[in-house]
């Protein structure tokens, strides 16, 4: 087997970055034979998870601080989600949408007496880009039912530069960043991107074809920047003004990992959104998302927002089958019983403390919403091989030290532990998070 790194020279410390060979030598071809290369992999295979920790095939232990990017919100393998596994796997793992699934409404009144805390209704999916098609269609729905002067419909979907809702042609079309549309053109029509946190660029925004805004109230594969309170109190009265729709996707966000259930919540707790979309940690690692959609009165008749999407409008096979939902429902019980999301904000203020104390030149800031933060990197003080980027030699530097964490954008590293994360295994990250960052600053003094 190869080395998996290579030196940066001019280092002081034993710094080392990812080779091009990055796995053992039967997973690498297996991969290489079967498997796309839609994925920029890192040289680890894991093969066992525990809490906030994960093992290779080789022994060695790694301290998750990316949890599959935001979805083990309660670690791996926590026993009450792997006791609903097993329990439900052993009555009933699948049954057709055709028939009334109970744990569906179970979950769905979890979520809307619990953590919505307002009259609306839930659709369930397997992911967050099909949640937030979910939002797309609501909209041109809706807009059809409201149209433009002339009796065509609105179609228009306003989202915002840097954002990221999927990769389905519908959420990628929404996404307002180059490169992930880049060679699937043409994109499906109806979307226009604004500047993020720009109140002045809201004044002239909206056009007759325009039904909706559509926005993440943290920005996670953009950078991890939080919308401001005037920002979303702003889109609010836009969207009270001119008829449109309020959509958050809170895919990466919601349910405690912001400190609250519902992120905006953190940020503007006044607003009322017509529609919000999740995933990814709601299911604790099982495959599911789903968007819920408020009860706003939509003509003189008595129909509402949510009764537009009828019998007919919107499907999926898999979606919200009786075993994601079981697990589903032991995750956001467990979120809110434990109060994780309080917690997320305790560990919030303990890692902007320790970072603030470091005195760190390479540390431009911290940004984000309790245990959604990014930490800004000064791109000059980090060596770059060709084909990197300052964030991932510095993921490269941290997997090797034995701690997992995503990058957010070519300057910004991405802290997601579990919303159960103990102080120590903050300080422990911390820790390692300071010796990597000092001996870049070592190097560039």
């Amino acid at each position: 087997m190869q080395s998996l790194f290579y030196e940066i020279p001019g280092l002081p410390c034993p710094h080392r970055t990812l080779a091009s060979a990055p796995f053992p030598m039967k997973t690498n071809e297996q991969f290489q034979q079967h498997v796309l290369p839609t994925y920029g992999r890192f040289p680890l295979a894991p093969v066992r998870g525990n809490g906030a920790r994960l093992w290779d095939e080789n022994g060695k232990s790694y301290l998750d601080f990316c949890m599959g990017i935001a979805v083990c919100s309660l670690g791996h393998c926590h026993p009450r989600l792997v006791e609903a596994i097993r329990q439900q796997a052993g009555e009933l793992i699948h049954v057709s949408n055709l028939y009334q699934i109970p744990l569906q409404a179970e979950l769905a009144s979890e979520i809307n007496t619990h953590h919505v805390k307002l009259p609306g209704r839930v659709f369930f999916s397997n992911s967050g880009a099909e949640a937030n098609d979910g939002l797309i269609k609501s909209a041109r729905r809706f807009g059809h039912k409201h149209p433009q002067p002339d009796g065509s419909p609105r179609f228009e979907v306003l989202t915002f530069r840097q954002s990221f809702h999927g990769r389905t042609l519908g959420s990628m079309a929404a996404t307002g960043q180059a490169k992930i549309q880049e060679g699937f053109d043409p994109l499906l029509p109806g979307f226009r991107y604004l500047p993020y946190n720009d109140v002045t660029s809201l004044e002239n925004a909206v056009r007759p074809e325009t039904v909706a805004i559509l926005l993440e109230p943290v920005q996670g594969e953009g950078g991890v920047h939080a919308a401001t309170p005037e920002f979303l109190r702003a889109l609010a009265d836009l969207c009270r003004k001119h008829d449109l729709l309020l959509f958050f996707d809170e895919v990466q966000a919601g349910f405690g990992r912001c400190g609250d259930s519902m992120a905006w919540r953190m940020i503007a707790p006044e607003i009322q959104p017509d529609g919000i979309s999740w995933a990814k940690g709601m299911g604790g690692g099982v495959p599911i998302g789903a968007f819920w959609l408020g009860e706003r009165p939509v003509d003189e008749n008595g129909a509402t927002l949510a009764s537009l999407m009828g019998p007919g409008s919107h499907g999926s096979t898999y979606g919200g089958n009786p075993l994601v939902c079981a697990t589903s429902l032991e995750v956001l019980r467990e979120i809110r019983e434990k109060e994780l999301a309080i917690h997320a904000l305790h560990q919030e203020v303990r890692i902007r403390e320790t970072i603030r104390q470091w005195h760190l030149p390479i540390v431009t800031e911290v940004r984000g919403i309790g245990l959604l933060l990014g930490i800004g990197l000064d791109p000059s003080m980090i060596p770059v091989p060709e084909g990197k980027n300052p964030a991932l030699v510095v993921v490269s530097q941290l997997l090797e030290r034995g701690l997992l964490v995503p990058a957010a954008g070519p300057e910004t590293i991405r802290l997601l532990p579990p919303l159960n994360v103990t102080d120590e295994e903050t300080d422990e990250a911390l820790a390692i998070i300071h010796d990597v960052l000092a001996c870049f600053c070592t190097a560039s003094s």
